[in-house]
């Protein structure tokens, strides 16, 4: 089920491979904007670190079955009714994942766990049976190895309860994220290359913008949500223009420029498929801020006076920091550089956490996206002012 294995014998058999993504990834991700929202409304009924660090592991999980699906689809020709399946049924069982995902610490771990295995391992089994001529078997193979050591963590986790269920988690999803950062090494197969997944830096490009907009296409359905479920009050429709506004200045950031020219970046690397990998990282930090920002918006529209909980400060101003995190390193990615703005921006965050508790939420959000406004205007006169090209960083 996940992509995890190759499914087209011929890697770029149609338009849609070769250029823009098809028309049946983005109903795939349809099943990610639910499973950020589940993500959301978990983490504001939770706000502990320990509900942080639970969060974040989900996170992680549905990142890299989303982020896997769309590398391997660039080796899939997608117009396969073989290949459709498989994607749709990578689609129903993560629909699964994200409905348990809300009682995934308490009585649906083993659900989870087993979903999210099966949708990681169930491709390979899928097309060894059922395609032989899928390309890159040893790709399969490594991914399998590294899936089956994690397995040992999730299903235990899946049995455990309370911190034990988190800590093996976190053991399993550490072992994720280390095998794929090395190329998923095994002995005798050696390490998956950059190169032998054929990413198009068209596509990919596309598909990194397309899920950033899940990210604020969630955020804009949970401030809108919350807004609905209570009364209207002068001080709840305050908030929904802040968080309004705050969303639509991170898409503004996010696009200018560094999105918009990150496929021009792609074609200019001198090794493209690894820092088309790379700009993932980047693009899961600032998917992470902007759901800090759906967060956000879920507590301040209901509650948008009163005491600040520095619970509450903490992710108000944390969505927006690391959405800036996230979209400085998109610069070096791009441009080699990381712009001061986003330096400057931190700072200000900072000062504002300082002073955060003694302000009503929604006065601490409107700071918050103040920041963001003065960062967007700071974009817009700086490249007017000195037009960048795209020239990413030298990789050996």
């Amino acid at each position: 089920m996940a992509m995890t294995a190759d499914g087209g014998a011929e890697p770029a058999a149609t338009t849609t491979s070769r250029g823009r993504p098809a028309f049946l990834e983005l109903f795939f991700d349809l099943v990610y904007v639910f499973a950020l929202i589940s993500l959301v409304k978990t983490l504001a009924e939770n706000l502990t670190w320990t509900g942080f660090a639970e969060v974040l592991v989900l996170l992680l999980a549905f990142t890299l079955v989303w982020a896997i699906t769309t590398w391997a689809a660039d080796s899939l020709d997608l117009s396969r009714p073989l290949v459709q399946v498989q994607l749709i049924a990578v689609a129903a069982a993560s629909l699964l994942l994200a409905a348990a995902a809300p009682e995934a610490y308490d009585g649906r771990g083993l659900l989870f766990a087993l979903t999210y295995l099966t949708i990681h391992l169930g491709s390979s089994g899928y097309y060894l049976l059922f395609d032989r001529k899928a390309p890159e078997p040893r790709r399969s193979g490594r991914i399998v190895f590294w899936y089956a050591i994690a397995a040992v963590g999730w299903v235990s986790g899946g049995l455990a309860d309370g911190p034990t269920r988190l800590a093996l988690w976190v053991a399993a999803v550490t072992v994720e994220y280390t095998a794929a950062s090395l190329g998923w090494p095994v002995p005798r197969f050696g390490r998956s290359q950059p190169q032998e997944w054929r990413l198009i830096g068209e596509r990919v490009a596309e598909r990194y913008r397309q899920f950033v907009i899940i990210a604020l296409g969630a955020a804009l359905f949970v401030t809108g949500t919350m807004y609905s479920m209570h009364d209207h009050t002068a001080g709840r429709a305050m908030a929904l223009v802040v968080m309004f506004t705050g969303v639509v200045l991170m898409w503004r950031i996010y696009i200018y420029r560094a999105g918009e020219l990150l496929t021009e970046a792609i074609a200019r690397s001198t090794n493209p498929s690894l820092l088309t990998q790379s700009a993932a990282v980047t693009h899961l930090i600032m998917v992470a801020g902007i759901a800090g920002m759906a967060v956000t918006a879920h507590l301040v529209v209901v509650r948008p006076f009163g005491a600040t909980p520095a619970s509450w400060a903490t992710v108000i101003l944390g969505g927006p920091a690391l959405f800036l995190i996230g979209r400085g390193v998109l610069d070096y990615t791009v441009f080699a550089r990381i712009s001061r703005s986003r330096l400057v921006g931190l700072a200000l965050l900072g000062a504002v956490a300082s002073v955060a508790t003694r302000l009503p939420p929604v006065g601490v959000a409107l700071l918050a996206v103040a920041v963001l406004l003065l960062i967007a205007a700071a974009n817009l006169v700086s490249t007017r002012r000195h037009a960048r090209s795209p020239r990413p960083p030298a990789h050996g």
